[in-house]
């Protein structure tokens, strides 16, 4: 038997500027995000010979599949199902007889915190343990990237999300022609101030960001104007938070951030729910100074709100106040 856990993350900025080759033509683009105590697990051990089943604890749902359905016809079509990930990396090891996989997703779905990658690359961990085999960090995400980009069939994957799963941390992933390199930020006072100004909020609305994503990826190859300075702006935005991180000097982290958002939301139309901006606006009411930012790329169903750590309470009451969710978390440390 074998178990392996791996973080969601929350992006912080940065996010779309992971989409190649806008991660190379704009200049100096950063992406940064950081691993949550919020955890997908993934267990295997030995099942039936000539079989396979995989169980969700989170939809109480189990499959079996038998061997010869690993086919590369049904591995691309719709026999898998909503395993259809799954099974797709347990046939990349030709791990396709006797072994039972239970699942258990470190998000709600549809949040925006790169649920289904941390998934993915948490699965791609547990097989590599089960199977004694050394764990390779930068094969683990051009593979689990690869196959979760084939099967969403909507245009490019970034690659932000997979990385906190098996780094812990906080991170700056710093694109060049033909890898990324991970600069690992992580330090007691800065998870301290980021664990005190953010407030991780579930909407209870799920929502998809692969769609929007790709809108602006087109708009930014039609040479839209707007769109081009948009990502150039969060790259400004992230390069100088990223600057702000390595000369230890945290306060201006919570403005960089909300500026950040303010200009996804006019960049992606959509990102923000109706929901999202009442409940903001209210707690703009109580904390002024308080900025807020979609999770995701192009949104999902959580957002941050960013806030003088002494307010916390106050932006946490309203939350609930509105019948929305806070999901708590600490910053993982480096793995």
């Amino acid at each position: 038997m074998a178990k392996y856990s791996g973080s969601v993350r929350v992006d912080l900025l940065g996010g779309t500027l992971d989409l190649e080759p806008i991660n190379l033509i704009i200049p100096e683009t950063i992406t940064l995000n950081l691993a949550t105590s919020l955890k997908a697990e993934v267990e295997i051990e030995k099942f039936e010979e000539g079989k396979v089943q995989v169980h969700s604890l989170d939809y109480n749902t189990t499959e079996t599949y038998l061997t010869e359905d690993f086919t590369s016809e049904k591995l691309i079509g719709d026999h898998f199902g909503h395993f259809s990930f799954v099974c797709q990396i347990l046939d990349y090891f030709k791990l396709n007889s006797g072994v039972r996989v239970i699942l258990k997703s470190g998000s709600p779905p549809g949040a925006g915190l790169g649920g289904s990658s941390s998934m993915g690359i948490t699965l791609f961990g547990a097989i590599c343990k089960y199977l004694d085999q050394d764990l390779d960090r930068d094969k683990a995400v051009n593979v689990v990237r690869g196959i979760e980009g084939r099967m969403l069939d909507c245009g490019p994957a970034g690659y932000q999300d997979y990385y906190p799963a098996i780094f812990g941390g906080v991170l700056a992933l710093c694109p060049t022609p033909g890898s990324v390199i991970v600069d690992q930020l992580f330090n007691e006072d800065l998870k301290k101030f980021l664990e005190g100004s953010i407030t991780l909020v579930y909407s209870r609305q799920t929502r998809l960001s692969g769609i929007t994503n790709w809108e602006v990826y087109k708009g930014f190859f039609d040479k839209d104007a707007r769109i081009r300075k948009g990502l150039s702006d969060i790259a400004k935005l992230s390069q100088e938070a990223y600057q702000k991180i390595k000369n230890s000097d945290y306060a201006p982290l919570a403005s960089l951030i909300s500026r950040e958002g303010a200009i996804r939301k006019e960049l992606f139309p959509g990102i923000v729910s109706e929901k999202m901006d009442m409940v903001y606006n209210k707690v703009v009411e109580k904390v002024p100074s308080a900025g807020m930012k979609v999770c995701g790329a192009g949104g999902g169903g959580c957002f941050l709100i960013v806030h003088p750590a002494d307010k916390k309470e106050d932006v946490e009451k309203i939350i609930r106040e509105n019948e929305m969710d806070i999901l708590p978390f600490a910053i993982e440390k480096p793995l």
